[in-house]
């Protein structure tokens, strides 16, 4: 059976790429989607700064056809900024809105708005209710356990949202408390999922980061898709990975030396594209470590990657790159 949210129509068992701050931009998400990516969210976008303008907020309203299905994520703790917010983000034409009550870094859960709202379900609805009323689009939600481990209290909020509208839940299995320490427990995620209450889609999120941990969760705690994050940085080809095995039931092998360079040198061109070419270049290093994960002596090269500011000498050095390790890996 297909997971519908609304009228999106993600297929028998979807993958989904979380939203992360500063990577989730466009440039990523093309090198995902290439890899068979089912649904994607733009990194999240404060409401506040959506209200004021703030250039860097509208920046990450950017979304492209090829991207579709696509959410505009969006967080804050005013319920009135993200009544304006979500009306902002509705006419930048997403596919849903999604909101961020899951993140749990300072500057976010200690101004009342990601993580935070864990702790005041009351207003978290009200809040809820206001974004599902302003706009005709479909709202789904990304959250966490609880605030810490003596207020795990996912499965009320699972009800509750359900029920002022929301159309999908995704659960990082960890407290805000664990910020992304710790395993991540996916049982609670379970019980959710198999409360007869529960009517909407449940995708698990945390620690999914292998094709034998995709098809054992898959099974083991029951949920609809799942949602990758941290796995997927450097490696978008974890998707394809996961979905040939559910196919086929064989792995398909790892990306060669060619295969890497070729998806970090896209991701490269088109971080030049959206962003321009010095800061395209900067936040390309943040990278390739990724990209290159595992190669033997390949530090000299990070080294040089990162320290490089012209697109030429950047293109000549993964040339290099492609040349060297592919004769010595062969």
């Amino acid at each position: 059976m297909s997971v519908k949210i609304g009228n999106i129509d993600l297929g028998e068992f979807p993958l989904l790429l979380a939203p992360m701050e500063d990577v989730s931009d466009p440039p990523f998400r093309f090198v995902c989607k290439q890899n068979g990516v089912d649904m994607m969210y733009t990194e999240f976008i404060s409401s506040e700064g959506l209200i004021r303008d703030a250039a860097k907020s509208v920046a990450k309203l950017d979304i492209f056809e090829y991207e579709r299905p696509i959410g505009i994520q969006i967080f804050g703790s005013e319920i009135e900024s993200m009544r304006e917010a979500t009306k902002i983000a509705s006419a930048a034409h997403p596919d849903l809105i999604d909101i961020n009550y899951g993140c749990p870094v300072k500057n976010v859960a200690c101004r009342g708005a990601g993580a935070s709202l864990l702790q005041d379900i009351d207003r978290m609805v009200l809040m809820t209710k206001a974004v599902v009323e302003s706009t005709s689009l479909p709202v789904t939600v990304k959250t966490r356990l609880g605030w810490d481990d003596n207020t795990k209290n996912v499965y009320e909020v699972a009800e509750r949202l359900q029920d002022v509208g929301i159309k999908a839940l995704t659960i990082h299995g960890r407290t805000r408390a664990q910020m992304y320490k710790g395993e991540a427990d996916w049982s609670l995620i379970r019980d959710i999922k198999r409360n007869p209450r529960i009517q909407i889609p449940i995708f698990g999120n945390g620690d999914v980061n292998s094709i034998e941990k995709a098809a054992d969760w898959r099974m083991e705690y029951e949920v609809d898709g799942i949602m990758i994050g941290r796995a997927a940085i450097g490696y978008p080809w974890i998707f394809r990975e996961i979905k040939h095995f559910f196919k086929t039931g064989e792995y398909l092998p790892e990306p060669t030396i060619s295969e890497r360079v070729e998806v970090c040198r896209t991701h490269f061109e088109k971080s030049i594209l959206w962003k321009g070419e010095k800061t395209g270049i900067f936040e390309m290093r943040r990278h390739y470590a990724n990209y290159f994960k595992g190669i033997p002596d390949f530090k000299e090269y990070r080294m040089k990657l990162v320290s490089l500011e012209s697109i030429s000498d950047i293109h000549a050095t993964l040339d290099e790159i492609n040349e060297r390790f592919q004769i010595e890996m062969a």
